[in-house]
């Protein structure tokens, strides 16, 4: 282990999600809420009263995510320190599009597999998925070609899964049949999903050891077949120091949202495809031939394991290390996408209402985003004659200082985790002070994605998986 690693290592095993930076803007909002609050009956304040306060929902399961994190590494001494897994195959399976643009990225990300994850994890398999002619199919065979554990994986032209899969999910399926084929879906293989601009270090691969591990002690009723760990963004993978900033929100989402219920067994708020454990002989029950409209397969895939599987996946502290989109453009576009997709999973009644009702909560509070913005509250409020924004009862100023106290608390920790895992292991003194005064921004654009999102579904227009440029 190098100094550096060893030092990212020692910063990494210290963290533990803070309380302070929600519960002072909690404590300051609901201060000045209380001291301004005007009664409100007006149409304005019904509509806000709803509009601001569910969110509550979700912040509720987010904070509970925080204080779990804080539970376990309080134990954490009482966790087996992390071994070999001789018993258990890996296979990282890293579907890529195999454009020159991409291109980059899927080096920085296979080389970082079998750099780290070998430490652990004697067999080891990486599973580079790609389209049949792509665009950089001479350069990944190259890549393929510089280590044997890395095998090339050549999705036909001519393939399509029964139920008519597209996009990335189609490939997917692709290397799930061919698992089954070669007789790996077995319960002693793992399948680690990654995306092709995501790589790993030497604390993704002894978190993962320490999971498995943990699961063959396990009793079979007990043992879990799904995990996620943390997607990171290290300083030096940013081409955009402002969609860097934008994007400390999604590291937040994972020790929160992700951490409470994936973490507690039942992933009903969906699952992202980076840093994805999954036994094989489970995904083989489930597949990713979800339809010619699947846009979020790893989101569906979570909402049908918990149906199959309730109670039987697992979070772990383990980050893997990703780039941000290179531009606002490419940033709206990825919101879009997810948007679109999660709005027409919510709407997919062969998955019970029990199993969605939470996403199509958490969906909704983000279309709804450009309404809920306060320039957008104070122009209607202008409009009406009446600057009073405040909600009909004065108890729902205790909601709404919740809800904000949040929003500010997940950019504030989501960016000490990237730069935690960034060069030096903290952030600049700036950066704290821009991540907070710039949230109306992000929210303005996160909220543009996801309601641009819900247009083209309203809309019906014809699906489609947009690849943004990857940042080497």
């Amino acid at each position: 282990m190098t100094r550096a690693t060893d030092k990212l290592a020692h910063r990494i095993a210290q963290w533990r999600p803070g309380l302070t930076p929600f519960a002072l803007p909690f404590l300051a909002l609901l201060a000045f809420g209380l001291w301004t609050y005007r009664p409100n009956h007006t149409p304005l304040g019904w509509i806000l009263t709803v509009m601001w306060s569910v969110p509550a929902v979700g912040v509720l399961v987010g904070l509970q995510g925080a204080l779990l994190i804080r539970r376990r590494i309080r134990h954490r001494h009482e966790m087996a320190p992390a071994a070999e897994v001789s018993d258990d195959l890996l296979i990282v399976l890293v579907p890529t599009i195999g454009r020159h643009d991409t291109y980059p990225a899927l080096e920085r990300s296979v080389q970082s597999y079998v750099a780290h994850l070998p430490v652990y994890f004697s067999q080891l398999r990486v599973d580079v998925l790609t389209e049949e002619d792509c665009e950089a199919a001479e350069r990944i065979d190259t890549l393929g070609a510089t280590d044997p554990r890395i095998r090339i994986v050549t999705v036909p032209k001519a393939y399509r899964p029964p139920n008519g899969t597209r996009f990335k999910a189609r490939a997917n399926h692709y290397a799930h049949e061919l698992r089954i084929a070669e007789g790996e879906a077995r319960d002693e293989v793992w399948v680690l999903h990654m995306d092709d601009d995501t790589g790993v270090g030497p604390d993704t691969a002894e978190t993962l050891a320490q999971f498995i591990n943990r699961q063959r002690r396990s009793s079979p009723d007990e043992a879990k077949h799904m995990a996620q760990g943390i997607l990171t963004y290290p300083r030096e993978l940013a081409v955009n120091r402002f969609t860097w900033l934008a994007d400390a929100v999604r590291p937040a989402d994972d020790i929160a949202r992700f951490r409470a219920l994936t973490g507690t067994g039942t992933p009903i708020a969906g699952v992202h495809g980076e840093l994805l454990l999954l036994r094989a002989s489970v995904e083989a029950t489930i597949g990713w031939d979800f339809g010619p409209k699947a846009i979020v397969e790893d989101a569906q895939l979570a909402l049908t394991f918990c149906r199959r599987y309730p109670g039987r996946s697992d979070w772990f502290n383990g980050r893997c290390y990703g780039a941000s989109p290179a531009g606002v453009r490419d940033f709206v576009k990825q919101r879009e996408r997810w948007s679109w997709g999660l709005v027409a999973l919510c709407f997919n009644r062969s998955i019970p209402l029990r199993h969605r009702w939470f996403l199509a909560l958490c969906v909704s509070t983000w279309i709804i985003g450009p309404l809920q913005h306060i320039a957008m509250v104070l122009a209607f409020a202008w409009l009406s004659g009446s600057l009073n924004t405040s909600p009909v009862a004065q108890s729902v100023v205790l909601l709404w200082a919740l809800n904000f106290g949040y929003v500010i608390w997940m950019y504030w920790e989501g960016l000490r985790l990237n730069g935690l895992v960034s060069a030096g292991g903290r952030r600049r003194w700036w950066e704290p002070i821009a991540v907070v005064a710039l949230i109306p921004v992000f929210s303005v654009l996160e909220g543009i994605g996801g309601f641009r999102g819900f247009l083209k579904f309203v809309r019906g227009e014809e699906n489609k998986f947009v690849v943004i440029a990857k940042p080497a």
